[in-house]
């Protein structure tokens, strides 16, 4: 396995746990009321290869759910990206 695969398997694997945790975080937020997440920053995690982890996020916290955008956007990024790793790899 040469250096830049595991370089990519890193960067994907902090951003996904990234992501399900900034989707937790947001929620727990929701619920106290408290200064949120944007939409936008949680949507960039996911372009930027934390698809996976928001799309997990978001449903074991019963996050964002109910926004179809959240609900479909998130699982097609992740395919995307899964194709893209697929195709280069």
């Amino acid at each position: 396995m040469k250096c830049s695969d595991l370089l990519l398997i890193l960067y994907l694997a902090v951003l996904n746990v990234t992501g399900y945790v900034i989707m937790g975080v947001d929620k727990k937020r929701a619920i106290r009321g408290a200064w949120r997440i944007s939409e936008a920053s949680l949507f960039l995690t996911a372009l930027l290869g934390g698809a996976l982890g928001c799309t997990l996020g978001m449903h074991h916290f019963r996050h964002k759910t109910k926004h179809w955008y959240f609900r479909y956007g998130l699982p097609a990024i992740f395919l995307v990206q899964a194709y893209v790793i697929y195709r280069w790899a």
